[in-house]
This record gives structure tokens, C-alpha cells and sequence, in this order.
């Protein structure tokens, strides 16, 4: 029996521990080189996770990215852009030469990431759950108050998304070389941006072989495409509104102002 609990207490503190660290690489380096205060230096971070220049790295939920000053001046690293200036999720304040910047990230999204000492330092963070991203999907659309991302798992990029209220209807653009042969496309909708039942076209036919599970206020849509497929078309019975409450507040109080002040205007004459 002993030598039992001491088989069993060797496996717990070797084997289980040695088993964990295997996938335990879950943090990714993003050095910033020297000469990244120039605004002319040849690029100003470099990703240890596939050697990317650009700033733009993807990791899963629960990662954690660790910025490392190989500079030497001071840097900082702070969430959002230099346009609209810091959002507030992460900021590292200053930090000197041989310093590093520590986040773990635990919410999906797009996170970008500027020096605000030198704000032509520029970057993003893309944090999904395995899946990939389109951000900000209907930003555009009506007063912008409402937009949300769409996840999808597919061989090819899906790009640009155009949103039509009046048919009621999202379109994707396919791009770029498959990475794989297996054509098939995952594609999940939160249900506030649009809702089924659905039509799909795809380069201008219909298609009708496709299947939609409702997950929550997800829809999650799974179909085949063609390789060469270009254009896909998703029509519900509702798409994200096109005006918010507070502008549909401000065009009635305008339309009852233009009434009275019409009204006014002919008893006058």
C-alpha cells in the first residue's frame, strides 16, 4: 500500500507538472528595437512569435503579450490610437531601456496599442478564441451606436463587409490563397446584427445547401464554398437598426420644430 501512495504522490508532483508546462506557452514577446524613436527606422516592433515587423500579432484568450524595450529611449505602451488617445484598458506609463510591459489579455477583440512619446509607433493586438475576426462590423451603418464582431473559420479571408438595410442583408468579400483544401466555411453572427431565418447567395446564386444552429444570440452558420468563391451574401429578417434612439429623439424633435415653425411662419404672413 505504501509503496502505492508513492507511486501515485510521484506522479502528481513529476509527471503532472511536466505535462502542464508542455502547453503552458501562452506568453509572446514584442521587442522594440533600437532606433525605434526615429520616425524613419525601418520598423519599430518585432514579434518573437512569427517574426513580424508590423505590430499586429494574433493570440488566443488568456495570452498574455509582454512588450520589451531593446531601445534607448523611453517608450510606453498604451491602448487605443493616436486619433481618438488612450482608451483606458492597459497603459504601461514610461519605461527605459532594458524595461518590458506585461498584459494578459482576457476578452476577445481588437486592441490597438500606441507610444504615446512616439505615437508613429503603432500596433494591434488581435485577441480570438480560435476563431478569426472581422471587427466593428455595422460601425458604419445608421448612427454607428451599434456594431459587434464576426468570428469565422474558414481556409480564406474574409474582408470587407458591406451593410444593405434595406434588403436587409451583410455581404463579405473572400480573398486571398486557401490555406488548406477543405472548403468549409463557420461563420457566427450575433443575432442584434442580423437574424434568420436566412438567404445566402454566393456570387450571385442561391444556395440553399447550408445549416444554421442557434448558439445563444449567436447564428451560427455552416456551408461549403467554392475555392474560387468571391462574394458572399447573408439576407435576414432584420439587420442592425439604422437609427439609434437618441437620433430618432433628435429627428422627431426637429421634424415637430420644422411643423411649428412653419405654422408660425404662415400666420405671420
Amino acid at each position: 500500500m505504501r509503496i502505492l501512495l508513492a507511486l501515485v504522490a510521484f506522479v502528481i508532483l513529476f509527471i503532472i507538472p511536466l505535462s502542464t508546462n508542455a502547453f503552458a506557452q501562452t506568453s509572446y514577446d514584442v521587442k522594440i528595437p533600437t532606433g525605434a524613436s526615429h520616425e524613419g527606422a525601418p520598423y519599430f516592433w518585432q514579434s518573437v512569435k512569427d517574426g513580424s515587423t508590423s505590430g499586429i500579432v494574433e493570440i488566443l484568450l488568456g495570452d498574455t503579450i509582454v512588450w520589451k524595450n531593446a531601445d534607448t529611449a523611453f517608450h510606453t505602451i498604451y491602448s487605443g490610437t493616436e486619433e481618438t488617445g488612450p482608451d483606458g484598458i492597459f497603459n504601461s506609463k514610461e519605461f527605459g531601456p532594458g524595461g518590458e510591459f506585461t498584459y494578459k489579455f482576457l476578452e476577445i477583440g481588437y486592441y490597438p496599442y500606441y507610444c504615446t512619446l512616439h505615437p508613429w509607433m503603432k500596433g494591434t493586438i488581435i485577441v480570438t478564441s480560435g476563431y478569426s475576426i472581422i471587427p466593428n462590423v455595422g460601425k458604419q451603418t445608421g448612427d454607428g451606436a451599434k456594431f459587434f464582431n464576426v468570428e469565422y473559420d474558414f481556409n480564406r479571408l474574409l474582408s470587407t463587409t458591406t451593410i444593405d438595410e434595406g434588403q436587409k442583408s451583410i455581404t463579405f468579400e473572400i480573398i486571398g490563397d486557401a490555406k488548406s483544401e477543405n472548403n468549409d466555411l463557420e461563420l457566427r453572427l450575433h443575432s442584434k446584427l442580423i437574424d434568420g431565418p436566412f438567404v445566402i447567395w454566393l456570387d450571385g446564386e442561391k444556395i440553399s445547401d447550408f445549416e444554421n444552429i442557434r448558439d445563444g444570440e449567436l447564428n451560427v452558420l455552416f456551408m461549403t464554398l467554392d475555392t474560387d468563391s468571391k462574394i458572399l451574401t447573408i439576407v435576414g429578417t432584420s439587420i442592425v437598426p439604422e437609427f439609434g434612439q437618441m437620433t430618432l429623439i433628435i429627428l422627431s424633435v426637429s421634424v415637430i420644430s420644422m411643423i411649428v415653425f412653419s405654422h408660425r411662419f404662415k400666420l405671420h404672413i
